[in-house]
């Protein structure tokens, strides 16, 4: 292994690599998911729901119970109140 300045050369090179590959990957990821909110707006899909709704989905349970509940009282709070 290479060292310079006390550092193996080979090894950061091969992690600098892998998180090179893994970035590309992940660009490519996001324009993927990018082309699939665009059919779905093409389809009459609200995607800035369909976003909510992922962002929702991801949420344990018992977190999305909790924030649920916080936005009904603040929205009581602000006379908001929903249905």
């Amino acid at each position: 292994m290479t060292e310079a300045g006390g550092i193996a050369a080979d090894a950061l090179r091969s992690y600098i690599e892998r998180i090179e590959r893994l970035e590309e990957e992940k660009a490519n990821l996001a324009a993927d998911i990018k082309d699939v909110y665009s059919e779905a707006k093409a389809t009459g899909f609200d995607v800035k729901i369909m976003r909510q709704i992922v962002r929702l989905r991801k949420m344990e349970e018992h977190d999305r119970q909790e924030m649920e509940a916080l936005l009904d009282t603040y929205t009581h709070a602000l006379g908001m109140a929903r249905g």
